[in-house]
């Protein structure tokens, strides 16, 4: 029996849609699903795209894309999660339907309550994330710390990657801790986080310095 998929991109600016700029990682994606995780074999129905914000409501190509899907029995194949919406509630919506089935690329054993999880895990991050920026950047100024030139760039850039590394340690404490107390290895906490496709801060594997890490940020925060 043939596997069947209906593919949806997004990008955010016209510029981005024009030049192929974040379509070709999507569509590298796509392609390494399909060649290493797909049912053979397996056909393509059609492919959509919109070029707009993730936080952008109407999408016109994905409901074209979901209405194919749909009618035809296919699968809705997307390179990431975010590519659907960045909104744990949009998502909600789309996860609710039982006559959508919905595939991502980079998580390509993940069912629709993983993918819901996923999805809430990331939008609490992404404010987390937000929010920490914000809070030192107004520490800095009022220290007296010139924003704007290449040094408040670096800084900026330091501070984001310290603050992702300290959101995702926080969002994966409720089943390291645990799992430590418990006499765990790190290698054992790092092989159970990929099981559950959890992604470190770089959407990469686990490793157990990685999970030692985790547990050092929040045992100094």
């Amino acid at each position: 029996m043939t596997k069947k998929y209906v593919i949806y991109r997004r990008v955010s600016t016209r510029s981005q849609g024009e030049s192929g700029l974040g379509l070709e990682a999507q569509d590298r994606d796509i392609a390494l699903f399909l060649d290493n995780y797909s049912d053979v074999p397996f056909e393509v129905l059609g492919t959509f795209t919109d070029v707009l914000s993730g936080a952008d409501a109407h999408r016109p190509e994905l409901q074209k894309a979901i209405a194919l899907a749909k009618s035809a029995g296919a699968e809705l194949l997307v390179s990431k999660l975010d590519r659907l919406s960045r909104k744990v509630s949009q998502i909600a919506g789309l996860m609710d339907d039982s006559a959508l089935k919905i595939r991502v690329a980079s998580m390509p054993n993940a069912d629709k309550f993983q993918l819901h999880i996923y999805a809430a895990l990331a939008e609490q991050e992404r404010d987390f994330i937000s929010l920490r920026t914000k809070q030192a950047l107004a520490a800095a100024k009022a220290r007296g710390v010139q924003l704007g030139g290449l040094r408040d760039k670096t800084m900026k850039r330091n501070e984001a990657a310290k603050e992702a590394a300290d959101a995702a340690a926080k969002r994966v404490a409720s089943i390291i801790v645990p799992m430590r107390e418990s006499g765990a290895s790190f290698k054992k906490i790092a092989d159970a986080l990929n099981a559950a496709n959890v992604p470190t801060p770089r959407s990469k594997q686990w490793a157990a310095m990685s999970v030692r890490n985790a547990l050092n940020r929040l045992a100094a925060a």
